[in-house]
């Protein structure tokens, strides 16, 4: 390795992916360090190379990485159709034959590893993303067990993922890092970057959240604070919140030190929001508003093509043709002429009756974009008025493919967003094609006596000489694009909506689809007339010169603003062009990440391994007081010391047989009360997933008409519930009616009601079902013969298959339904005979139990430990999910219909959430409704049953499940937590990926595991095992944390508890907040926040006020005296 001086060694030593952002390389002020760094990197891939025992293997598997994350387009990410994401579970699997070749190459040492983390931080400092990558996955081969210690490495292998477009990755990688090291140096870029790719993908809540967050920071960062604002305002108009987010476009207007660019931006979106957004006032001062905007827009910016663009979509919509040629005109000239801008050239010269020139502006589209679906059907549209039915046939179809295949995409948000007028189209123009081909099949043979053509094929179009402007603009833009996109390059946006056309009506069309949005379609008379256009925001409007990994007119208002984080950082190197590298030295580079050239995890990882369970609360002080307090204390997890970041499990390996995928559905029949209380019926529910207990009802004497409707109408009607609004569909079953095919989205809308009004819906619907029974014939009734095959505990795949061909016919045609769902009866003075009456079950399956652990948390958890009610008509649907924190869960059917149940082992979960992810569904934040055949696919075994009323479904401990009602009933269902070893370790883990998914768990794990240290004496060593370290790790948590408090000059008051009291969750992060409580002191409204989100409010912690909720004395004689039970107890050893 090539000598470097003391000084030059330093710097090399200093720099890593913290620096990403901040240190422009390519800023000529730099030109010295950015020559150490490439001297570096060629010193290390030469020792790298020498280090190698198997130099040819590695240069292929060099090669290889790269080659495997090669920037794809977006689409394909989002698909998980690339080879990298085949069957890979976590965010840095690897390829099976390159871990083998890698871990045959036997490193010398240390720092041959070490050097290939430093080689991906230096070409990352580059910009040279697959390069950095392919060092990084490398360095990752070698610390698969411990690279978590690695928070730099994590970074940066995150931000190469997120540069390379691979935001599935890229948002694992910033989950983990921030579940890690929420105090990391760059946490506020993390959020933002998380932030604007969660947007991207249609997770606006949890979008939002992330976004919030990186405002609160005082870090260095790479972005301003008005550009964060921007995003959330944007955040608002996806959503089509447009009230919020034109509140936030003008709070930006109304600052003063906003910058030209982003009051460009501003401007940009307002005037596209009144040109588009109906509720914003009356049509003629909504488009002065607009072009108003639209103006200054282009003041402020004079080099933005977007808004010339969109200025000259105003134009066409108030038919001042002349002006909105001259717009698109101008935004040519500004080098920006992209695949919109053509097409919409291409319908004004259509509108004008200048079918040639359309011809050529739709060509030039097109070219530039071979996926605008908008431009394809309107050349369709074009050939078709001119009789050419081969050209137009043609354009069709490939108009249609490029909407089958964006729909796929964003089949989750989208379709919520979606309106009629979207599956107009594409049933439009699906019968068109029909219409098409059938003319087609009659027409004869063209002959050289035929009447000539008014246009040119449309292959002869695509190779036509065009005009000099067109042709060179063309080439222009395309040069813009990199070398990714080819000719099978999908498309990268989802569809937009579409107005319903009339194309399928008339042999000739009578209306024009003219582009409105990204794409978006409005439907234009002959006459010039127009209708109202349809939303679609435009966020291309956003930065586009950074965003040059796709055709511009591929974006979405998601995407396109994912790349403004180039632009941010752009921003940054233009204000900070001399940046030294001391900017990051003091401040930044701290919570205790090894910024040296050897990363090989920090010293607290050692000293993590002194703190056992054997230790007593006296050691426990005595060693926490060694532990360092010049930096706040590290990530608190209640799982085993040193473990990796919680992730999803992958399946068990074996492979199922087709009956072994058809498990039967364990069941035990109830004859009287003393099975019902026979510690054999709580032993065989602990056994299996899932377990029918049926006939328990008429066991037990329970009198179920407490909870019919009529009574619940007569007890309290006026009570609250919630309703979701559900296309009805049979159990099996899950079709998106526009294209034809099944999906796992499933969309609901939510609204609330009273019992009293839910019950005459309920009613009313039961009686037009009876008005319906006499005009239908055998095949249509549907139902009740799926009921007879299906009431089994073994289900036939089979003859259920059978069954959805029948009734397949009405999947186009499905109705609405309305579910009533979430009624709350934990009130005991309005419920007192339902809850009474329950009391007649057995002890493991009662709301309230010593035995359950959920009775010990000690406040009310709706739903979890109280009884809710559910209120169905046929169709009816729970979608899949597992039980809030995986606890066990306890579901009665009141009848008097049945309800068909679908379930996974919970060992299968970690399968059935990379199906999601494939289907671009969020696990735990998303509606999803299995399509069975996936599932076997991916050998996951589906138990499936039908629950009779007065059946008992037991749900044990992680079980995924979805369930539909096939008739008229009611449900009650709670949760419970039996005190097993099982039950608690699956819950602590769901507790801790929660954190990692920043997703809230309702079930407080740590304050319910003080409180069962209190109150329960536990024999199974391996339960005790769990809840002693959780117990540790807590405390150890608790005693740094005060220490470091101290340290910062801050008094710890005693706050105490009150009874009943809720748990606290941070009113930021929405992680539970224990015993150590912050809140800052001048807020009115008193927020409780955890010690991260403290110190980004104030890194001195000055101004916040520190609250103790128990005295140490009192968790040190808890912890001391929480022993092991040598006595058998309540505990059931599982």
């Amino acid at each position: 390795m090539g000598q470097l001086s003391f000084e030059d060694d330093c710097v090399i030593r200093e720099l890593d992916s913290r620096y990403y952002g901040f240190l422009d390389l390519s800023n000529s002020k730099n030109a010295e360090i950015r020559n150490l760094v490439q001297q570096t990197i060629t010193n290390l891939q030469n020792y790298i190379a020498n280090g190698q025992v198997h130099e040819s293997k590695n240069s292929s598997d060099n090669k290889n990485a790269i080659q495997k994350f090669e920037p794809e387009t977006q689409a394909e990410h989002m698909e998980n159709t690339s080879s990298q994401n085949n069957d890979e579970t976590k965010p840095f699997d690897k390829d099976a034959n390159e871990k083998v070749s890698i871990i045959n190459e036997k490193p010398q040492d240390e720092h041959y590893v070490n050097a290939l983390c430093k080689l991906g931080h230096l070409h990352l400092l580059l910009g040279e993303y697959t390069e950095a990558l392919s060092a990084y996955q490398k360095y990752l081969r070698f610390r698969e067990n411990n690279y978590w210690t690695n928070h730099a490495f994590i970074y940066g292998i995150g931000v190469a993922y997120f540069k390379l477009r691979c935001f599935k990755w890229a948002i694992k990688s910033f989950q983990e890092l921030l579940y890690l090291s929420p105090n990391f140096t760059c946490a506020n870029e993390v959020h933002l970057r998380l932030g604007l790719m969660l947007k991207h993908c249609g997770e606006f809540h949890i979008a939002q959240k992330h976004l919030q967050l990186a405002l609160l920071y005082t870090y260095p960062s790479t972005f301003s604070e008005l550009q964060v604002k921007f995003q959330i305002a944007h955040l608002y108009e996806v959503q089509n919140k447009h009230k919020a987010a034109k509140d936030g476009y003008e709070f930006l207007l109304n600052e003063k030190n906003i910058s030209l660019e982003l009051k460009a931006d501003v401007y940009r979106q307002l005037g596209w929001m009144y040109h588009c957004v109906e509720c914003l006032g009356e049509k003629k001062e909504r488009e002065a508003n607009a072009l108003n905007f639209l103006q200054k827009s282009i003041e402020a910016d004079p080099k933005s093509g977007q808004s010339l663009y969109l200025l000259g979509r105003c134009y066409a919509g108030i038919n001042k043709v002349h002006d909105a040629f001259l717009a698109y005109r101008n935004s040519v000239e500004k080098s920006e002429g992209n695949a919109d801008t053509w097409c919409s050239i291409g319908v004004l010269y259509q509108q004008q009756n200048q079918p040639t020139d359309a011809l050529q502006a739709y060509i030039c589209a097109v070219q530039l974009d071979k996926d605008h679906k908008a431009a394809w059907t309107n050349l369709g549209i074009l050939y078709e008025s001119c009789g050419q039915l081969r050209d137009a046939y043609a354009c069709y179809l490939n108009a249609t493919k490029q909407i089958s295949f964006q729909s796929s995409l964003i089949r989750k948000k989208q379709a919520i967003r979606m309106k009629k007028d979207t599956i107009g189209l594409s049933k439009g123009l699906s019968q068109r094609i029909t219409f098409l081909e059938g003319q087609l099949s009659q027409a004869p043979l063209p002959s050289i006596t035929s009447k000539r053509r008014q246009l040119c094929s449309i292959e002869e179009a695509w190779n036509l000489p065009i005009s000099l402007e067109m042709n060179s603009r063309q080439q222009q833009t395309a040069q813009m694009l990199p070398r990714q996109v080819t000719k099978q390059s999908p498309v990268q946006g989802p569809p937009p909506p579409y107005p319903h056309s009339q194309l399928s009506q008339s042999p000739i069309p009578s209306k024009r689809i003219k582009e409105d949005g990204t794409g978006q379609q409005e439907v234009t008379h002959n006459n010039g007339q127009t209708s109202a256009p349809n939303l679609i925001n435009i966020s291309e409007s956003l930065n586009q010169r950074n965003f040059n990994a796709m055709p511009e007119s591929n974006k979405n208002s998601e995407q396109s603003v994912v790349d403004t984080f180039d632009d941010i950082s752009n921003d940054i190197y233009k204000q900070n062009e001399t940046i030294k590298l001391e900017r990051l030295s003091h401040d930044a580079l701290s919570n205790n990440e090894d910024s040296r050239h050897d990363y090989i995890g920090t010293d607290n990882a050692d000293l993590l391994t002194t703190f056992k369970i054997q230790m007593d609360s006296k050691q426990l002080m005595a060693a926490v007081k060694l532990l360092p307090i010049d930096e706040p204390p590290v990530h608190c997890t209640i799982l085993q010391v040193n473990a990796p970041p919680p992730s999803p499990p992958d399946c068990p390996p074996q492979k199922l047989t087709r009956d072994q995928l058809l498990p039967p559905t364990p069941s035990v029949h109830l004859e009287n009360k003393k099975n019902a209380f026979s510690p054999q019926l709580q032993e065989f529910c602990l056994k299996h997933p899932i377990a029918v207990v049926r006939g328990l009802a008429g066991a037990l004497k329970l009198d179920l008409g407490l909870f019919s409707t009529k009574t619940l109408v007569e007890a309290n009607p006026d009570h609250s519930v919630e309703v979701r609004t559900q296309v009805h569909q049979s159990p099996d079953e899950n079709w998106d009616t526009s294209q034809g095919k099944r999906v796992w989205a499933c969309i609901s809308h939510r609204s609330h009601t009273t019992i009293a009004k839910y019950a005459q819906y309920q009613a009313s619907s039961f009686q037009d079902s009876l008005k319906l029974i006499l005009p239908q014939d055998e095949s249509d009734k549907g139902f009740p013969g799926s009921q007879a095959m299906s009431d089994s505990d073994s289900k036939d795949s089979v003859s259920n298959s059978n069954i959805v061909l029948k009734r397949k016919k009405h999947k186009i045609n499905s109705k609405m339904l309305r579910f009533g769902t979430n009624v709350d009866l934990s009130d005991e003075k309005k419920w007192k005979p339902q809850l009474t009456e329950l009391q007649k079950l057995p002890a493991f399956a009662r709301v309230i139990s010593a035995a359950n652990m959920l009775s010990h948390v000690g406040h009310v958890i709706l739903g979890m430990n109280t009884v809710q009610l559910y209120m169905k008509v046929p169709g009816s649907r729970t979608p899949g999910h597992q039980e809030n924190n995986n606890f066990c869960s306890i579901n009665i059917n009141i009848g008097p219909g049945d309800c068909e149940w679908f379930a996974v082992p919970d060992a299968y979960w970690g399968g059935v959430h990379n199906l999601c992810e494939k289907n671009n569904i969020s696990y735990l934040h998303g509606s999803w409704w299995p399509v069975l055949e996936d599932l076997y696919k991916e050998n996951i075994p589906v138990y499936r049953f039908i629950q009779k009323p007065g059946d008992l479904v037991w749900v044990n401990a992680g079980c995924v499940h979805w369930v539909q009602s096939i008739g008229w009933c009611n449900n009650i269902a709670w949760n419970v937590g039996p005190l097993t070893a099982r039950q608690y370790s699956l819950a602590i883990e769901r507790y801790e990926w929660n954190k990692v998914q920043a997703f809230k768990s309702i079930v407080p794990m740590v304050h319910l595991s003080w409180n069962l240290a209190r109150n329960i004496k536990v024999s199974d060593t391996k339960l005790f095992e769990l809840i002693k370290m959780c117990l540790l790790q807590t405390l150890k948590n608790v005693l740094h944390i005060q220490e470091y408090v101290k340290s910062k000059g801050v008094e710890i008051r005693f706050n105490g508890r009150g009874k009943n009291e809720a748990s606290h969750y941070c009113g930021q992060c929405e992680v539970e907040v224990f015993n150590v409580l912050f809140i800052k002191e001048q807020e009115k409204r008193h927020v409780v926040h955890c010690l991260s989100c403290a110190l980004k409010l104030s890194p001195s912690l000055q101004g916040i006020v520190c609250l103790e909720e128990y005295r140490l004395s009192e968790l040190q004689r808890v912890y001391d005296s929480f022993t092991l039970h040598r006595t058998q107890g309540l505990a059931y050893t599982q």
